[in-house]
């Protein structure tokens, strides 16, 4: 008797326990949903960073929501990848070319790449793709890509640009300071003070409207009298983002030394080499510049020692090495590969450690030397 009263103390304590942690403790979630993982990766790269022929963000959105817990990075989402995504039982792929990129009119078990998105459909996987916004990202591709040939002073190629808030400035100008500050007036009860910013520059009145303001400024009674100019403001440029990089060498080296840095960084046991007109295994170079992928249109025209690429034509190759420039080609895909163990942990602390991310052990350049 005297144990079964001890039994039953034993077992309202440990309810009562259950009640406390249950009460004062939170359980932390080990997911996320889908909408919040692509937020945060819209936030890490946004997508206005890629260029206008490609085809980023979210690619497919199963119809039946699930939370994401798995997500599986790949740098091409082959039917290889795609069957390991599946035995990895993944919520979430993260496939940095995009897998589907032309239009489709029919998802059918035909072509490979319908079969993909049919499956991810049924089995709610969602797909996302940052391809060319990861090129431009600061500590994106191009970035780890540079890092081959150590210290140095680095550049985007072409610097990603942002929309200004106004497309346009209208200067008009006035007699004096005294007759800016009305036309001011005018203007801005003209107009609003809503899509436009009307100010004075001395005896200058400027404003910044986008275009379909232009007709109503002109209209204003007394604008058309006085001196008016119309200028379109161009983009500007975002500090440390831009597509492909450039880097003037802290320490100059070799091309044998430059070469045995790829390799490494890259994880290959050969690279293609085509020596500049005039050069030799052992000439030192002082610049380099990468462009992952097919770089050929980044790289035409930049003066650098050395340039280091995925792929390029014939006659590009050629037109590069009688232009002074050494070119190394990795074939396409194995210039971006390697990014996604950098990529992994970085995404890990971004989702605060709620979603598992995996690097494919499937996924690698369909070319290879034999």
């Amino acid at each position: 008797m005297e144990e079964e009263v001890k039994c039953h103390s034993m077992i309202k304590n440990s309810f009562s326990l259950l009640g406390y942690f249950s009460k004062h403790i939170q359980v932390r979630s080990y997911s996320m949903k889908i909408n919040e993982v692509v937020s945060c990766l819209n936030n890490l790269a946004p997508t206005s960073l890629a260029e206008s022929w490609d085809n980023v963000g979210l690619l497919v959105e199963p119809y039946t929501k699930r939370d994401i817990k798995k997500m599986l990075l790949t740098n091409d989402l082959t039917e290889a990848v795609m069957d390991e995504a599946d035995n990895l039982n993944v919520d979430f792929i993260l496939s940095y070319h995009p897998p589907l990129f032309r239009p489709i009119k029919r998802i059918t078990c035909k072509a490979w790449k319908e079969r993909i998105a049919a499956r991810c459909l049924e089995k709610g996987i969602a797909i996302y793709s940052p391809h060319t916004s990861y090129d431009a990202l600061k500590g994106g591709v191009n970035d780890w890509l540079i890092e081959a040939f150590g210290e140095g002073t680095v550049s985007p190629i072409q610097a990603s640009t942002a929309s200004p808030p106004f497309s346009h400035k209208v200067t008009v100008a006035a007699a004096d300071e005294a007759e800016a500050l009305e036309l001011r007036d005018k203007f801005a009860g003209h107009l609003g003070k809503s899509q436009n910013v009307t100010r004075t520059n001395g005896s200058c009145v400027e404003i910044l409207c986008n275009e379909n303001s232009l007709p109503a400024i002109v209209s204003v009674d007394g604008a058309t009298t006085k001196p008016l100019t119309i200028s379109k403001l161009e983009n500007v440029p975002i500090v440390g983002h831009g597509m492909g990089r450039k880097c003037e060498l802290l320490r100059p080296m070799t091309i044998t030394e430059a070469i045995g840095r790829i390799k490494a960084h890259l994880g290959l046991p050969y690279v293609r080499l085509a020596l500049a007109h005039g050069a030799k295994l052992g000439s030192k170079i002082q610049s380099v510049a990468v462009c992952a992928g097919s770089g050929s249109s980044v790289l035409r025209g930049v003066k650098a020692d050395l340039w280091l690429t995925g792929e390029m034509s014939h006659h590009e190759v050629l037109d590069a090495t009688h232009q002074r420039s050494s070119v190394v080609l990795t074939d396409h895909s194995n210039c971006e590969r390697g990014y996604l163990q950098t990529l992994q942990p970085r995404l890990q602390d971004l989702f605060d450690q709620k979603i598992e991310v995996i690097v494919s052990s499937k996924d690698r350049d369909p070319l290879e030397v034999v």
